[in-house]
């Protein structure tokens, strides 16, 4: 049996997305909370976050949304990580602008701890990536984009886009 090594590439970045998810949810949480939401998207889900990548662009003026878009066109596959927003009761803390975790709810603020814990599941998930020398990137836009198309989850109001690519040079590099 010979395997060609597009065929490799192409399953090896889908093991590699599966391994990031689990990096991201086995990531320290604050309280033991767990509100992340992991997905993989590809084909038509990527097409369409690409696209809205693009209109937000337009929309804006903020051209690094078309240059990221044009990057997500390269990838073959997309990890989201997103966090949902609900304070966990860290007392005290108040780093949401808030006096506490009520007044926050109450609000429109966001659990500054919550979005750490995102933070660290993203190293903990581009760290899986490294591992298998996949390139990646993070991306503030296509988490956006995301949220804006109702990818994730409602109540998921943060989020972030790593592409990924199995290729002799990065696309991700000279954006």
């Amino acid at each position: 049996m010979i395997t060609s090594s597009q065929a490799v590439e192409e399953r090896a970045v889908a093991q590699i997305a599966d391994m990031m998810c689990v990096a991201a949810r086995t990531a320290p949480k604050a309280k033991g909370v767990d509100n992340l939401v992991t997905l993989i998207v590809n084909g038509p889900e990527k097409e369409q976050l690409s696209a809205e990548m693009r209109r937000i662009a337009q929309e804006s003026g903020m051209q690094f949304f078309e240059r990221d878009a044009n990057c997500i066109d390269k990838a073959p596959v997309v990890v989201l990580l997103g966090q949902r927003v609900k304070p966990i009761g860290v007392k005290p803390c108040g780093y949401c602008g808030y006096a506490d975790c009520a007044e926050c709810a109450q609000g429109t603020g966001i659990c500054a701890i919550g979005t750490g814990d995102l933070g660290i599941a993203v190293g903990s998930a581009v760290n899986a990536a490294a591992l298998y020398h996949a390139d990646n990137r993070v991306m503030f836009s296509g988490g956006k984009a995301a949220i804006g198309i109702g990818l994730l989850e409602k109540e998921v109001k943060i989020a972030y886009a790593i592409p990924l690519s199995v290729t002799g040079k990065s696309p991700f590099f000279d954006r």
